[in-house]
């Protein structure tokens, strides 16, 4: 191989990864700032509101798909009963954890919502060793009692556990776990996940019109266009992120994951004024620290891994 070549491959290499860097970076800032979409809607009912994420997103879905022009695995999936099974659980996985974090921002515990996505890479952890074998390093497992002790600081201050930080990171874990099942891409499994979301939905949304309950097209515009606007700030994140992923190392988007929940812990205290005492203070440096140790662990093991 030719020093040019060398060159060359090495620049695509590097514009490959800028180009996922921005993708992926633009991903965690939408979702960062989805907090203050959040509070827009949230006189809203949360299950309409759900609803008109999964209808909009299937437009811009489809859409993103045709025009990459990567209908052809969709086809086959949906001609698949298998696929059509798995998807189906994938779908209602990701729904459980959309309803929870729009419920906890509403309802003003935003905070506990940025902790949910703060544990959940090493509720990743977890499940890796539990359901996949994989053996967790002694940094590892450190990261993971540090964690623990953090919940059990919550949970003895609260009289509870933290349940909707937990909810939120086990379901994510979840989602991602039996995503993986599905062989597909991730825009194409998204358009799975959000056509077979798309039909209790458009039910329920036909049913409250019906009914005269529901709040899209009956003259108030601002609800109307707060309603469409579901679609792009799930669908656009969530596609951005599934290209950028695709051109970067997994050690840089371990980084990477950290953007949101902190943009969100910051909106949470310092915008929406959420109260934060000693021991919320305590049990997040108590995550923050964990959260050091498992990066440290991850860059190590990227390194030993390079020949």
């Amino acid at each position: 191989m030719t020093t040019d070549t060398i060159l060359s491959t090495a620049s695509e290499a590097d514009s490959k990864a800028r180009r996922g860097f921005v993708l992926a970076l633009f991903a965690y800032l939408l979702w960062g700032l989805l907090p203050f979409y959040i509070k827009a809607v949230g006189h809203l009912p949360i299950v309409e509101v759900v609803a008109h994420r999964i209808i909009w997103s299937v437009p811009i879905a489809a859409g993103v798909l045709i025009f990459l022009g990567r209908t052809a695995d969709f086809k086959r999936a949906i001609r698949s009963r298998k696929m059509i099974g798995m998807a189906a659980l994938t779908a209602a996985i990701i729904s459980i954890n959309w309803s929870v974090y729009l419920w906890a921002i509403i309802v003003g515990r935003t905070v506990e919502g940025a902790l949910g996505y703060y544990i959940n890479p090493l509720v990743n952890v977890v499940v890796g060793a539990l359901l996949l074998g994989e053996k967790l390093d002694r940094w590892q497992m450190a990261a993971v009692a540090l964690a623990a002790v953090a919940v059990s600081v919550l949970t003895y201050e609260v009289g509870v556990l933290p349940w909707i930080s937990l909810a939120l990171a086990f379901s994510f874990a979840a989602y991602g776990y039996f995503r993986k099942t599905l062989p597909i891409g991730p825009s194409q499994g998204f358009l799975l996940e959000v056509l077979i979301l798309s039909v209790p939905a458009l039910g329920y949304v036909l049913w409250l019109a019906a009914t005269g309950q529901g709040h899209f097209a009956t003259g108030n515009l601002e609800d109307t266009l707060l309603l469409v606007g579901c679609g792009p700030i799930t669908a656009v994140p969530l596609l951005l992120f599934a290209f950028g992923a695709r051109l970067l190392r997994f050690s840089t988007i371990g980084i990477m994951q950290y953007i949101a929940p902190t943009m969100v812990f910051l909106i949470a205290v310092f915008v929406f004024h959420e109260p934060f005492g000693t021991v919320q203070a305590i049990a997040f440096g108590l995550i923050w620290a964990a959260l050091l140790i498992y990066t440290w662990s991850m860059f190590a093991a990227s390194r030993r891994a390079v020949p």
